[in-house]
Order: C-alpha cells, then sequence, then structure tokens
C-alpha cells in the first residue's frame, strides 16, 4: 500500500469526519480535543511530567534520552500494539500531538519500525485548534442565522432537527439548557464543546446551503458557555417562535424529563439504583430554582412532584407528574418567557406549531 502524505487539509479532516489519533497525555486529551478522536498516547501523565522537568532543566538531548529510557522494553511495545490496532480499524486516519513535533514524529517512526506508514497532521493540536477558532469566529461574522424560540415543553429541538440546516447546540452541550437540562452522560468539557460547535458549524456552511437554524439558548447550556460574539448574533437575527396547546407541551415535558430521563438512567445504572438516581435528578432540578420560585411555591411543586413519584415507583404510570409540569409552565417558566418575547416583537418572521415552522423554513429555503 502506497504511504500517504502527512497533511494540513484541516478543513477536509473536519468535513469528513476523518478519525484522528491523540498521542498526547492522557491529562491533555481530558482538557480537550477533537470529534472521532481516540487518545493513545506515546507518555502517560507521568512520563510526561518527568520529561517536562529533565526538558527545563538539563535541555532537549536529556529530556529525549529520557523519553526513551521511561518508554521502552514491555512498555513500548504495548504503546505500539495500541496504535498498530487503531491504524487497523482506520486505515484512513492520522495521528498528532500538540505541536505536530517530536512526539508525533517519534510515533511515526515507531510504527514505522513495526512496518506501517502511517501519515501525521502538521502544527498537530494547536493548529487544529487554532484552525477551528478561527472558522467559527468567521462564520459567526459572515453567517446568516435564524433562531429556533418558544416556550418551555414546546420541543423546539424535535422540530430543530427537520429544518434545513440546523446546529444542535444541546446536543454539541450534551444539555437541555435549564435546571431540569442535565442528561445521565457527562457535558463535555469547554474546550470540547467550542470545537463540536466550530465542526458542526464548519458543515453546516460547506455540505449544507442557506441560513443556520439554532434553538434560542441563554449563553450557558448547562456548564458550557456559548462564544460571546454567537451570543449576540443570535439576539440580533429574526425568530420563528413554535407554538403548542399547553397539552401538548406537558406530554413533551413527561416524556423527556421523566419517562425519558428514568429509562436513561435505569439503562446506565440498574433498576433500583435507576430509580434513586433518576428520583434525585427529578428533586435536585427543583430545589435548584427554590429561590426564584420563591419557599411556598416550591414547597408545592415539590409536594406534587414526591407524590408523582410515589405513584411512578408504585404502578409504573407517569400521569401524577401532570400536575406540577404544569404549574411549573404556568406559573414560572410563561411569564419568564413572554417578558423576553416582549423585548423581541420586531424580529418574528413567523409562529405557529411544528407544521406551519417546518413548512414556512422549507419553502423559504428553495426560495
Amino acid at each position: 500500500m502506497a504511504s500517504r502524505p502527512d497533511t494540513d487539509d484541516y478543513l477536509s479532516l473536519f468535513l469528513n469526519d476523518v478519525p484522528l489519533m491523540d498521542v498526547r497525555a492522557p491529562v491533555e486529551f481530558s482538557r480537550g480535543s477533537f470529534p472521532n478522536t481516540e487518545n493513545a498516547p506515546l507518555m502517560n501523565d507521568e512520563e510526561r511530567h518527568r520529561v517536562g522537568i529533565c526538558y527545563k532543566e538539563k535541555g532537549q538531548d536529556k529530556a529525549i534520552e529520557l523519553g526513551h529510557q521511561l518508554v521502552s522494553g514491555d512498555i513500548k511495545a504495548q504503546r505500539i500494539e495500541a496504535w498498530k490496532r487503531f491504524v487497523a480499524r482506520h486505515p484512513n486516519g492520522y495521528l498528532f500531538c500538540f505541536r505536530g513535533g517530536l512526539r508525533s514524529r517519534l510515533t511515526q517512526q515507531w510504527i514505522r519500525e513495526a512496518g506501517i506508514d502511517y501519515p501525521l497532521v502538521k502544527g498537530g493540536y494547536k493548529a487544529l485548534r487554532r484552525f477551528l477558532i478561527d472558522s467559527l469566529e468567521a462564520q459567526i461574522e459572515s453567517g446568516e442565522f435564524r433562531i429556533l424560540s418558544g416556550r418551555t415543553g414546546t420541543g423546539k429541538t424535535r422540530v430543530l432537527q427537520q429544518l434545513p440546516n440546523p446546529v444542535d447546540l444541546e446536543g454539541l452541550a450534551n444539555h437541555r439548557g435549564s435546571s431540569f437540562g442535565r442528561q445521565v452522560t457527562p457535558q463535555p468539557s469547554q474546550i470540547d464543546f467550542e470545537n463540536r460547535l466550530a465542526v458542526a458549524m464548519l458543515k453546516a456552511r460547506h455540505l449544507n446551503s442557506g441560513p443556520v437554524y439554532l434553538e434560542d439558548e441563554s449563553r450557558l447550556v448547562g456548564r458550557c458557555a456559548l462564544p460571546e460574539s454567537l451570543k449576540e448574533r443570535m439576539a440580533r437575527s429574526p425568530l420563528l417562535i413554535l407554538e403548542q396547546p399547553m397539552e401538548e407541551r406537558i406530554g413533551i415535558i413527561r416524556e423527556d424529563y421523566v419517562e425519558g430521563m428514568y429509562s436513561d438512567y435505569v439503562d446506565r445504572d440498574g433498576a433500583e439504583a435507576g430509580w434513586l438516581n433518576f428520583r434525585d435528578y427529578l428533586l435536585s432540578a427543583i430545589d435548584r430554582i427554590r429561590k426564584r420560585l420563591g419557599g411556598e411555591r416550591h414547597q408545592q411543586l415539590r409536594g406534587l412532584m414526591e407524590q408523582a413519584l410515589v405513584q411512578q415507583e408504585a404502578t409504573g404510570e407517569t400521569a401524577a407528574h401532570n400536575a406540577w409540569i404544569q404549574s411549573l409552565l404556568q406559573d414560572y417558566y410563561d411569564p419568564m418567557y413572554d417578558y423576553q418575547l416582549g423585548k423581541k416583537e420586531g424580529r418574528i418572521l413567523v409562529r405557529g406549531g411544528p407544521e406551519t415552522i417546518l413548512d414556512w423554513a422549507n419553502k423559504s429555503s428553495v426560495a
């Protein structure tokens, strides 16, 4: 098989979801990397730390010498095996380290000595990250955005995903964006979120056409922060207002936050622990907005929630949750939303149910 050249075509890597092997240490990988990337380090955290100290005190040559001592024998053989497994699974991938320097070239050399030519990303993590930051800012500045808004429980994310060119901020942040929004799997790091967002925006620009549709979000989606420049652009962009009757909204909330979350917790933790963790998730979500609800209303809603949980545990029925959901929507979320919407009246393009929104968006994308 002819060997492939090293690459600096960062756009192609991200648009085509090319698998990447990150040979940086686990601690570096955990701070942030890229979609479709696996960590297969040349050095573990301790080895990297020792080589770093040696580099500062004695210079590059001594540091390289120490690196070879630390990663030798069985340890070296294990690392090479891990790389060979990655290469076998992803023959069209690339490897990278922090700057495309010593670590990636050494990895490349050791893989070559094992009989395999495997290309690297020039400039490494630093160049890839810089490319994503710059391209995201360029897209925010020059792109056209439309914002899907609507009261809590209207099913905005479901409709967003059917729009012509959507970027799902909540999906990228792995959080539904409210006090009840956390998922059973953790959120990405801030850097991972920014990288995912930049890649999604690149695809929206290069693989699709027309305006990018985003869901109306506050600055924080859980603990992932939107870039300030994106938040400002969203605040000036035209709106599509999704409307649903109260009954429909209660059903959507119950499906997503009660039935869906219960099922996710049980899948992750088993029946007994899953139930306890689900119960804790709901009660702690209502407790988080206690101050904003006021003590009396919080106690009342928490009481309704506890009764619904007792009934759900005993019978499997979830209908009793409707009482606290309706009260929370009517008395807490709706007044907040209506106040915010009052400031945005001049930007509304269309309002109505899912069919109305989708019909309007599809017609305007053809026009």
